[in-house]
C-alpha cells in the first residue's frame, strides 16, 4: 500500500463512479478513499456498491453533514497514515483535475520532492471554462498570499497535491485552523516553514461540467483573513 488518492465528496453522483473508475485504471496502482459529508443525492451508496468490485483498493469514509473540506482532508490523512501508505494525493471528484496527472505528481514525489502541487499559474499551466472574474480573482488571491506569506507558491490555493508520508507526519495535523481554501494554503504554508521540498508542476484545470460548485464568498473571505494570521502559526 503505497499511493493512495483521497476525494471528498458531497452531491456528486454525476461523477463519483466515473472518477474513481479512473483511478483505479491507471497504470501506478493507486488506492482511493472517498470521505463523504453525507451527500443526499445518494453519492456514498454509488461507492460503496463499488467496492464489491474494488475491495481492497476503494475505501469510504461516511461523515454526516457537510463537515468542510479541511477536516475531510485532515480525517483523510490521518486514516491514510495509520495504514501505511507513502504517498498520499488529493483531488477532486468533478474531473476538474484530470486523474492521468497522477502519475507525475507521483513521479516527481518519487524522485525527491516532499510536496507537489500541480498548478495552474506556472508556464505550462492553465484554466478551461472559467469565466475572467473567477480567474482573476483566483490569480489575484494568488499573488495576495506569496506576497503575505512570502511563500514561494504560485498556485497556494491547489486542491492537487501529492504528500510524502513524512510530511503529513510532521504537521500537527490537529492544529490546522482552516476548512475552505485556505486550508490548502495552510497546508502548503506549514509544510514550507518545516523546510520540506515543495515542486510545482504544470496541469490544466478544466472547470467541471457535472455537478454543482461548492464555492462560496465564505470560503473567498476565510482564505483572505486567513492568510495574516498563518504568519504567526508553529
Amino acid at each position: 500500500m503505497s499511493k493512495i488518492v483521497i476525494i471528498p465528496t458531497y452531491n456528486e453522483k454525476e461523477n463519483i463512479e466515473k472518477i474513481i473508475r479512473k483511478v483505479l485504471s491507471l497504470q501506478s496502482n493507486f488506492d482511493v478513499l472517498i470521505i463523504d459529508d453525507g451527500s443526499p443525492d445518494g453519492t456514498a451508496g454509488i461507492v460503496k456498491s463499488l467496492q464489491n468490485e474494488f475491495p481492497s483498493r476503494l475505501h469510504i469514509l461516511e461523515r454526516q453533514g457537510k463537515l468542510g473540506l479541511g477536516t475531510a482532508y485532515i480525517t483523510g490523512f490521518q486514516w491514510a497514515l495509520k495504514k501505511d501508505y507513502e504517498y498520499i494525493f488529493e483531488m477532486d471528484a468533478d474531473f476538474s483535475h484530470n486523474p492521468e496527472d497522477l502519475e507525475r505528481l507521483y513521479q516527481s514525489c518519487a524522485e525527491g520532492a516532499d510536496v507537489v502541487i500541480g498548478s495552474r499559474y506556472i508556464r505550462g499551466g492553465k484554466v478551461v471554462n472559467w469565466p475572467w472574474d473567477r480567474i482573476f480573482i483566483s490569480k489575484g488571491g494568488a499573488l495576495y498570499t506569496k506576497l503575505i506569506t512570502m511563500m514561494p507558491v504560485n498556485d497556494p490555493t491547489a486542491g492537487f497535491v501529492c504528500y510524502n508520508r513524512k510530511v503529513l507526519s510532521t504537521i500537527p495535523l490537529d492544529k490546522v485552523h482552516f476548512i475552505g481554501y485556505a486550508f490548502q494554503i495552510e497546508m502548503k504554508y506549514r509544510a514550507w516553514k518545516l523546510g520540506f521540498k515543495i515542486k510545482e508542476i504544470p496541469i490544466t484545470f478544466i472547470d467541471r461540467t457535472e455537478g454543482t460548485s461548492k464555492m462560496s464568498s465564505g470560503i473567498v473571505k476565510e482564505a483572505m483573513y486567513g492568510v495574516w494570521k498563518m504568519r504567526g502559526f508553529r
